[in-house]
């Protein structure tokens, strides 16, 4: 047999071991739950209803649906075989380290490029409210922030986490309640709308609705962080069964929920919707005395989580890789049980495509957005294809560890691929996101050459 192919089967080593697991349940179940209120739902939903109209509910359940079984995938797996490489040390156990390779250092890409667009959104937030301050220096400071967050204990980043998404989601709550009430015409001061604001369920037809749909479903992306925190928990096989089996209900209720309120409360078209945001927008409507104003501090506070959370889980993800030996070896320095360099590398490549939104914002900036922008399905369909192997593996080898079991399996793992390829072929339509697919196409071909290169390298040393 070629010495490649037992390359390929060999599994990754445990990359956890130098690690602290100082996250506790408490952190872990906030995390899962705050995790799901991104701020994909608070600043980017806007785009969505415009294009969408009320038929965005229909394109948020279709792509939560598609979510939930990306995360019942990812949750079988990350049960089973516990790690801060996730959905990365998975596909290398299923196909080699050049496919951990390709999907560790794409998500890599994203989460870092992620801390800079959040840390700009939130400077934008707080220059809204102290105009004539410098925006570079509010993300300077809040880099600076979580940075030194991150470089300590983790069980640091779990406490800024946990009372982050305990905002998230006590706002959120409150703003389904308010809603509902004023649906229904019992808020004091509102007269209940009924369905004059859903008449026109379709503004833009079909062309709108996948619109709506391709803008729903990157909101979702970030979910994967638990799979990643959870290896440095007290328990990490209970705590991502714990997380998966909760999503469908997190997912139904946040997001679903909340879309339905606002295109019923508020007309579709209002420029309110994407000039302010839909939630802004929906509490303005309802005349509640400074409901906007807490609004958009909730919506700062979700930015400041996700960038908060991405340097966590690009750290570790890098961690992770390198342990594995897949990057440069700098990046695998472990101090106090915290992989301090990769947070610091991390750090500096959010701040990089910060600086390159001011030196760059014609071309070079642009080209770094578009080669992100269709990552997310690159690393879901990674999930999937490494699930149908890896079950069968583990059914065979280690049925014990099936801890969490994708439902109907294999059927539902192929409908979530057919799903993904569906997104593609909408993604190669628009014109506003055929070019991020080929971006996105292309550093993926070229990662995954460097992975195959990587992978007959280590297999002739």
């Amino acid at each position: 047999m070629p010495r490649s192919t037992i390359t390929v089967e060999r599994p990754p080593r445990a990359d956890d071991a130098s690690l602290s697991h100082g996250l506790k349940q408490r952190h872990l179940s906030m995390i899962a739950l705050g995790g799901v209120i991104g701020a994909g739902l608070f600043v980017g939903s806007g785009a969505g209803i415009a294009a969408a109209g009320p038929s965005i509910v229909v394109a948020y359940t279709l792509s939560g649906l598609l979510v939930m079984l990306v995360m019942r995938m990812l949750g079988e797996m990350s049960a089973a075989y516990p790690s801060s490489g996730s959905f990365s040390a998975h596909a290398e156990r299923a196909f080699g380290p050049w496919a951990g390779f390709t999907a560790g250092w794409s998500f890599w890409v994203l989460l870092c490029t992620a801390v800079g667009l959040e840390g700009i959104g939130a400077a934008k937030i707080v220059t809204g409210w102290l105009p004539g301050t410098p925006e570079w220096a509010w993300v300077a400071l809040f880099m600076v922030v979580f940075c030194g967050t991150n470089l300590a204990a983790v069980k640091n980043f779990g406490e800024f986490e946990f009372w982050f998404a305990a905002l998230k989601v006590g706002a959120i709550t409150l703003f389904l309640v308010l809603g509902v009430l004023a649906i229904a015409g019992v808020l004091p001061g509102t007269h209940a709308p009924g369905a004059s604001n859903l008449t026109d369920f379709l503004p833009h037809g079909a062309n709108g609705l996948i619109v709506g749909l391709l803008a729903s479903v990157f909101a979702y992306g970030g979910l994967e962080t638990v799979t990643i925190a959870a290896a440095e928990s007290e328990n990490p096989v209970r705590g991502v069964a714990s997380a998966v089996r909760t999503a469908m209900w997190r997912i139904a209720l946040f997001y679903v929920g909340s879309m339905a309120v606002v295109v019923t409360l508020v007309p579709w078209d209002s420029e309110e919707v994407v000039a302010k945001g839909p939630y802004v927008a929906a509490l303005d409507h309802l005349g509640i005395p400074g409901a906007g104003r807490l609004m958009n501090v909730v919506v700062l506070v979700a930015l400041l989580s996700a960038m908060n959370a991405n340097i966590y889980g690009a750290s570790r993800i890098a961690y992770s890789l390198v342990e594995r030996g897949q990057g440069p070896r700098a990046l695998a320095k472990v101090s106090g049980g915290v992989p301090r360099v990769a947070v610091l590398g991390s750090c500096f490549f959010g701040f990089v495509c910060v600086l390159l939104s001011y030196w760059r914002p014609s071309d070079v900036f642009p080209w770094l957005l578009n080669m992100i922008g269709a990552v997310i399905l690159v690393v879901w369909i990674f999930i999937a294809v490494s699930q149908l192997r890896l079950r069968r593996r583990l059914e065979s080898e280690a049925p014990e560890k099936l801890v969490v079991r994708m439902w109907a399996f294999p059927w539902l793992t192929w409908v979530a691929l057919a799903g993904m390829a569906a997104v593609f072929v909408l993604m190669a339509r628009e014109p506003g996101t055929r070019v991020q697919l080929y971006s996105t196409g292309g550093m993926t071909l070229v990662l995954a050459a460097i992975g195959c290169a990587w992978q007959r390298t280590r297999g002739r040393s």
